[in-house]
């Protein structure tokens, strides 16, 4: 989250204004309940798209000269050639707290054990004697992955991002994590930790927009040190800048999602334990002034005791003045719903990166959820399990895109490729229809392409 310089300074702790948004008597459409649920304000969105347009046209025309300038402007860091050396990589390792490291490699065995189960097997359909389609699995050539570091520090994600691009078969892997200026220019040594852990060594100390954008379009090799290749699919979370740039150049490159600032939804009745929640939503509003706090649920004793809670918990917390911020922003608050089925469609039309359930019943109303990045059911399954050790992935859809994008997974780093193979007996017992439907779209050497084949040798 490099291009936090440009976002407002956080301010000192202050009382949580978690504000309300009454749904109750109120017949909406599904696009009124999305102009309805908290949202951050679209403006903030323009604003990232002008700025990211510009990055990526200096990193496109200017290469690491642009990287080197970007990198001493957001992260204060003078930068040669943003590639980690491997020396710095096995250092990391090596001095690395062995009780994160035994977190880390707890984290990746379960992740690893979750990836290997989503890879989707080949298919071989005969349609008829001689006529075979099949459907074959294939990993992309390369992929970049991007790793935050603003704000916080995310080993996990590498974890996340590294994970199941290994269990697809990706042989080409390159990740990207901010200059850390506290660190010689290098990202976070827990960072660097991780993917020396999971054997990556083209690793970039390159932060933001200009990370996507380098991934991307690749970059020329310069005298300051070799090329970096571009890649096939970029994946990874980030700040709306990130999003934002992955978003521009989405059909030059795949991507995962727009998996931007964090948000949490909690769809609780009046059985939910107040403090729980609170401390579920607090968890989240920690990662980001902007990050999306939202209750939604049918009991107004519970709103206000939850409303308590946050106060009571955000004034003891570390980052308290980021959490009160995050808490008091337009993209949080309580949503107050008529009965459990407008809650269940607020959070379809929330569509959240992280929807947990704390009702009655969990089990059978997390069924019933359309739209959510992963949903988390009952009091023993925070996001935080999600986040580090519960073996899903934590790279998820944020602002409302969960209604059409998956969250990270093996899926995709993998293409489907359609492999036909017919005889010359069963391309004949379709082309008369082939021929038909070519003369009905006006295209018929579509069907002359398949009589030539039946015409005595000549």
């Amino acid at each position: 989250m490099t291009i936090s310089p440009e976002l407002p300074a956080t301010p000192p702790a202050a009382a949580v204004n978690f504000r309300t948004v009454d749904l109750r008597g109120r017949d909406l459409t599904l696009a009124g309940l999305r102009a309805a649920v908290p949202r951050a304000r679209q403006h903030t969105v323009a604003d990232a798209e002008q700025k990211v347009l510009d990055i990526i046209k200096a990193v496109r025309e200017d290469g690491f000269a642009a990287l080197s300038d970007l990198a001493l402007r957001f992260d204060g860091v003078q930068q040669v050639h943003p590639r980690v050396p491997a020396a710095s990589l096995a250092r990391a390792l090596a001095e690395l707290d062995p009780a994160v490291r035994s977190a880390l490699e707890e984290s990746i065995s379960r992740a690893r054990r979750f990836a290997d189960g989503q890879r989707p097997r080949d298919l071989d359909v005969e349609l008829g004697d001689g006529a075979l389609v099949s459907q074959n699995w294939v990993p992309v050539s390369r992929v970049g992955l991007y790793v935050p570091g603003g704000l916080a520090v995310y080993p996990s994600s590498v974890i996340m991002n590294v994970v199941p691009a290994l269990a697809a078969g990706v042989q080409s892997i390159a990740l990207a994590s901010p200059p850390q200026k506290d660190f010689g220019g290098l990202p976070h040594p827990t960072i660097l930790a991780a993917a020396a852990l999971l054997g990556i060594d083209e690793v970039y100390a390159i932060g933001g927009a200009q990370a996507i954008a380098a991934f991307a379009y690749g970059v020329p090799a310069h005298d300051s040190g070799p090329a970096l290749e571009p890649v096939d699919v970029v994946t990874g979370p980030g700040n709306i800048f990130v999003a934002t740039a992955k978003r521009l150049v989405k059909g030059v490159v795949g991507i995962d999602s727009e998996a931007g600032t964090t948000e949490i939804a909690i769809l609780a009745d009046s059985t939910a334990q107040p403090g729980l929640v609170a401390a579920d939503l607090i968890s989240q509003a920690e990662h980001d002034p902007q990050a999306a706090s939202v209750l939604i649920t049918d009991s107004e004793d519970l709103a206000a005791a939850v409303r308590s809670e946050l106060d009571r918990q955000a004034a003891g917390t570390k980052h308290s003045a980021r959490v009160c911020q995050a808490l008091s922003g337009p993209q949080s608050g309580v949503v107050l719903v008529e009965n459990l089925e407008q809650g269940i469609a607020a959070c379809d039309a929330y569509a959240a990166e992280h929807l947990e359930i704390m009702t009655a019943d969990a089990p059978a109303v997390a069924a019933r959820i359309r739209n959510a990045g992963a949903i988390f059911v009952g009091d023993y399954s925070p996001v935080s399990l999600g986040d580090y050790c519960a073996g899903s992935n934590h790279v998820l859809p944020t602002s409302g895109t969960a209604a059409f994008s998956s969250g990270l997974n093996v899926t995709t780093f993998l293409r489907a490729i359609q492999v036909i193979n017919y005889s010359r007996a069963a391309l004949q017992e379709v082309s008369g229809h082939i021929v038909s439907l070519s003369g009905a779209e006006d295209l018929p050497a579509h069907g002359e392409a398949v009589t030539a084949r039946f015409r005595e040798a000549r």
